[in-house]
């Protein structure tokens, strides 16, 4: 992963429609995941979130990831 950011997200959650806006808007360098497309990518965020299964899901290193936008997110 590096420095960046992963952003997990799935299509249709107005919560990580959101988060990637307001990622892009800020000009933060970020990674996107659909985890509804990309079942590897689902265990990933699953493994990181303890198995919440709320989005998004941003992981970046050295601080722990964040659930959800706002206090707010879609489960899968």
């Amino acid at each position: 992963m590096g420095a960046g950011i992963e952003l997990y997200t799935t299509a249709g959650c107005q919560y990580s429609d959101a988060a990637r806006e307001d990622l892009e808007w800020r000009g933060v360098d970020f990674v996107e995941h659909d985890v509804e497309q990309d079942s590897e990518a689902r265990e990933r965020m699953l493994g990181i979130t303890d198995g919440n299964r709320t989005v998004p899901v941003i992981v970046e290193e050295g601080k722990p990831p964040r659930i959800g936008w706002m206090g707010q997110g879609c489960f899968i």
